[in-house]
């Protein structure tokens, strides 16, 4: 039997020849040509065998490989087994949703690994040096271009673009027309909405402003705007939609680019060493785009009634014809992969070159990076169409077989109203909790705070706070859609309460609590959780399915600022306990 070569013999090996050929690189027996003068000597290639590259290449990709595998095996198991054993269903076309999930494991490893190596070397060298070279105001007009790019990129983007496909635009004309007919014009509110959050970002690190008061004065235009829409019987259906948005936004993509474009203004203005620096930014890119979309509807109202959108979707269907060459799915796929992150290159290319007149380093590693980001697009779209959406949808319409009838489930309620809508509550809560400590974002916050609190606020305290927070955020997102409860009946008062809280909460924790939001909505759980509901919707014949993300996100920062504040509580108790103790010591000397 051949003796097993461990991975760390191979390298000492492979160090071993590499010094050996080094050796005689600097000793070789000199050459000369024909006319006498010396040939200068030429080292051979390293060569390595097919074994040799493998056995390089495993451990590398298998950390990556099994990043993906943690966040998402386990929610697809916990559908699955829910599915089978609480509802008693099995699993429709059960091998084709098992590769879906394996195209979006792979897919976000290629993504992830082509941002780190492609997208992000841009970023940093743009936010280290644009301050340096460029006024203010190019460097924040390119820091909303930026963001206006970085939302076309996000692989979530594709989840709400796909969702208006299941809409009945009898019973929600507005919506189904900005899902269906408006899309493009959505989805650039929404990197608009983002643009205006990487400025006001931007300008807060410079200017060292606090974050309470840029929450309190964009509350103002959204109650406004809620107000507005939610006494239209029409134009409230779109509310859902509006604030699910903000959780679309702040994927892994929005967040690190923008971020590190903002820190780079901070760092170049000597500001960039606040404990302050790096949040902001996810809370208001969560929130602008629920102003832009509002907005949108508002305009849309203006141009179109509901009856001319009726009428232009029944012609729209009565004209279909033959699908052409843009139509084709094959196509279709590989151009949501490629059109969003070759503009967002090629804009940051001309930054670097025509703006700050800088060389980028590795430029071949670059390039294999951007490779790797639009082929890891086109494959985590495969399964999210396949894979996430399908599942997702699937369990959503058959966990309302629990309490109500659903065609798919022969006897279906399959138990009480009580008990059934005890059972969705629970596998929505348990779903919510699950996805959130999953997610790779919230450890890496959970660490961030408990360094900046010196362990007064632990991560795994942060972590629960976040996980319960979604959790219940969700289940209430269910009760909305089982209820037809108007969204902004439950949105008005969360916000509200979220805003009692701020005031009455320190910068530190204000800035941790409305940046939690951001980390929760993550690529795997976003187009889960938005097919779920959109199929929980159309199982219990709701007009709409929106709305569970809004709730998700409200839910962290309500949960997190009540927990800051009984952790300030336990630090003031825990500072006068020690005070009391050290005035009995000073009198117990003094006697």
């Amino acid at each position: 039997m051949a003796k097993e070569i461990r991975f760390g013999e191979f390298i000492r090996e492979i160090s071993a020849n590499q010094r050996a050929i080094s050796y005689n690189e600097l000793t070789p027996d000199p050459k000369f040509d024909a006319d006498g003068n010396e040939v200068p000597y030429r080292a051979p290639r390293l060569r390595l065998r097919g074994i040799d590259i493998q056995r390089l290449l495993t451990p590398y990709v298998g950390v990556r490989v099994l990043d993906q595998v943690r966040t998402v095996v386990p929610l697809a198991l916990y559908l699955m087994l829910f599915q089978i054993l609480i509802l008693r269903q099995g699993v429709s076309d059960v091998w084709i949703i098992v590769g879906g999930f394996g195209a979006v494991i792979v897919g976000l490893m290629l993504f992830m690994e082509g941002l780190s190596l492609g997208l992000m070397p841009f970023a940093e060298v743009i936010g280290n040096n644009l301050p340096k070279k460029s006024p203010l105001p190019l460097v924040l007009l390119i820091a909303f271009i930026l963001g206006v790019g970085v939302t076309y990129a996000e692989p979530a983007i594709g989840a709400l673009q796909q969702a208006g496909a299941a809409l009945d635009v009898n019973k929600a004309p507005y919506l189904y027309y900005i899902l269906n007919e408006r899309t493009q014009a959505l989805v650039l509110t929404v990197g608009i909405g983002v643009g205006f959050a990487a400025v006001l970002g931007s300008l807060r690190f410079i200017r060292g402003w606090s974050l309470k008061p840029m929450i309190y004065l964009t509350f103002v235009p959204i109650l406004l705007l809620v107000g507005f829409l939610m006494f239209d019987p029409e134009l409230s259906k779109v509310l859902g939609l509006a604030w699910d948005t903000g959780a679309v936004t702040t994927g892994p993509v929005t967040v690190p680019l923008v971020l590190a474009l903002g820190i780079g203004i901070a760092a170049a203005a000597g500001k960039g060493s606040s404990s302050l620096s790096g949040f902001g930014i996810v809370t208001m890119a969560s929130l602008f785009p629920v102003i832009g979309v509002m907005l949108l509807t508002v305009v849309i109202s203006f141009s179109i009634s509901a009856e001319e959108i009726i009428l232009l979707a029944q012609n729209t269907a009565a004209a279909e014809a033959e699908p052409g060459f843009m139509d084709n799915k094959a196509v279709s796929i590989i151009l949501a992969g490629v059109r969003p992150i070759v503009p967002l290159v090629a804009f940051l290319f001309l930054v670097l070159k025509l703006v700050l007149r800088e060389k980028l380093s590795g430029a071949g590693i670059v390039a294999y990076g951007l490779f790797l980001a639009v082929l890891g697009m086109i494959v985590f779209n495969v399964g999210l169409e396949t894979g996430l959406a399908k599942l997702g949808d699937q369990s959503g319409g058959l966990v309302a077989g629990a309490f109500a009838a659903v065609t798919e489930i022969a006897g279906s309620p399959l138990y009480s109203v009580a008990v059934g809508i005890a059972i969705a509550l629970a596998f929505a809560w348990a779903l919510g909790f699950g996805a959130t400590l999953a997610e790779p974002a919230l450890n890496a916050l959970g660490q961030t705070v408990e360094n900046l609190t010196n362990g007064a606020f632990k991560k795994r305290t942060l972590m629960m706070a976040v996980a319960l927070g979604v959790a219940f955020g969700i289940s209430l997102g269910i009760v909305k859609i089982i209820f037809a409860v108007p969204i902004a009946y439950l949105v008005i008062p969360g916000y509200v309460l979220a805003l009692v809280l701020t005031f009455l909460s320190s910068e530190e924790f204000v800035n941790v609590a409305w940046d939690s939001a951001g980390v929760t909505t993550g690529p795997v759980t976003v187009p889960l959780v938005l097919a779920m509901g959109l199929g929980f919707g159309n199982s219990v014949d709701a007009i709409e399915g929106f709305g569970i993300l809004s709730m998700a996100s409200i839910g962290p920062i309500v949960s997190v600022l009540m927990t800051g504040l009984f952790v300030q509580y336990s630090m003031r108790r825990q500072e006068q306990a020690q005070k009391k103790s050290d005035e009995v010591s000073a009198g117990a000397i003094a006697t």
